[in-house]
């Protein structure tokens, strides 16, 4: 039975690795989750799987005896009895715990895609040095994984989908006033709220390409992103001889997080909405409309100069967003905050954490200044 700790386990990707795990007891037991602000939930879920390391990060939290502060993290990934850390932070804030359970030989189930946009190269050092293993969470990335199970010979592109978040047929002059509101009614997924917005401004198949870079290794001319609105095709792989695989499922993310506990192997497992070809149908596709997605376009921009340019795209579009849901820009100044972060900065080689660290923490202040 292998030992799994969730980070983020009162988050949408971390409960929903729970449901998974309360259908799959006989093969896994929690050790450890971490959690935010509700307490209350993380409360619950340590008494019903007996989790032997609780903590809370984040503010500090009164009237608590359990750890607390942004440390939990990576002690939480490093704990002896843990085979599998499901890494389920929203943001930068996991890029610490990926590295620390990489380096002591932790399967890393990522749901943490900001991690590898920050210090892509870094992750993969540090899964090299320690002997961990890196398997990816998103349903994008998890079914190019699938499709890739013993094909690994002759990738030549992945196409990624998209479904297009609530603006797509809306012009570009109203999705600028667009309300907090409109931007978290998502028509496909349920998340948490910055996930959600990032899937409004399509930031979010930005931040996947450079995930899927370092996850796979194909340079940037080989990545692509298509608006798929049924969000029933989460990925396309094309091999050098044009043949095309694709893999399909209904929205779940239960789906993949099972198979990163598993991969490659796989378990029954009767939770998850079966497929079913007629109730799917029809399928549609549209290209990505990069003059009303900036943020997509500058992201893949980002992504292409490398070095620290990534790590600033993802810092300014955390605090951007942070400051849409507070109510203190509109929805349309998004990318202006985002685009004025990376054609101030001076991109550097990433060559160690403090040099990313460092970037992040520029393109914070400065965005953090420009809404103030």
């Amino acid at each position: 039975m292998q030992g799994v700790v969730v980070l983020g386990s009162t988050g949408s990707i971390g409960r929903s690795t729970l449901e998974v795990l309360r259908r799959q007891r006989e093969h896994f037991r929690v050790v450890a989750l971490t959690g935010g602000k509700n307490t209350d939930l993380l409360r619950s879920q340590a008494d019903e799987f007996a989790a032997g390391y609780v903590a809370v990060v984040g503010e500090p939290t009164a009237g608590t005896t359990m750890p607390q502060g942004p440390s939990c993290l990576v002690e939480a990934a490093t704990l002896p009895e843990a085979d599998i850390v499901v890494n389920a932070v929203v943001g930068a804030a996991g890029l610490d715990a990926t590295l620390a359970a990489l380096r002591a030989g932790k399967r890393v189930a990522l749901a943490n895609k900001e991690s590898l946009v920050l210090g892509g190269e870094l992750i993969r050092q540090a899964a090299r040095e320690g002997g961990g293993e890196l398997i990816p969470v998103d349903s994008e990335h998890s079914a190019v994984l699938q499709c890739l199970a013993g094909r690994e010979e002759g990738l030549a592109r992945l196409i990624i989908t998209a479904s297009g978040g609530p603006f797509r047929e809306w012009p570009a002059e109203r999705v600028a006033s667009a309300t907090v509101q409109e931007a978290l009614r998502h028509p496909t997924w349920k998340m948490g709220n910055k996930v959600t917005v990032d899937s409004a401004t399509l930031a979010n198949k930005a931040l996947e390409l450079i995930e899927a870079h370092f996850l796979f290794d194909l340079g940037y001319d080989a990545l692509e992103v298509v608006v798929h609105p049924q969000s029933v095709i989460h990925a396309f792989v094309e091999f050098c001889d044009g043949s095309v695989i694709a893999q399909l499922g209904f929205p779940s993310m239960e789906l993949p997080i099972l198979y990163a506990l598993t991969y490659p192997g796989r378990l029954p497992d009767h939770g998850i909405r079966r497929f079913d070809p007629v109730s799917a149908g029809p399928f549609t596709f549209e290209p990505v409309r990069t003059d009303l997605f900036r943020a997509f376009s500058l992201g893949v921009g980002a992504g292409r100069a490398g070095g620290t340019a990534p790590a600033v795209f993802n810092g300014a579009n955390e605090v951007a967003v942070a400051a849409f849901l507070a109510g203190e820009i509109a929805f349309g100044q998004i990318p202006d905050l985002i685009e004025r972060a990376l054609e101030e900065h001076q991109v550097q080689p990433a060559r160690d954490l403090e040099t990313v660290r460092e970037a992040d923490r520029w393109a914070r202040a400065l965005v953090r200044e420009r809404v103030g």
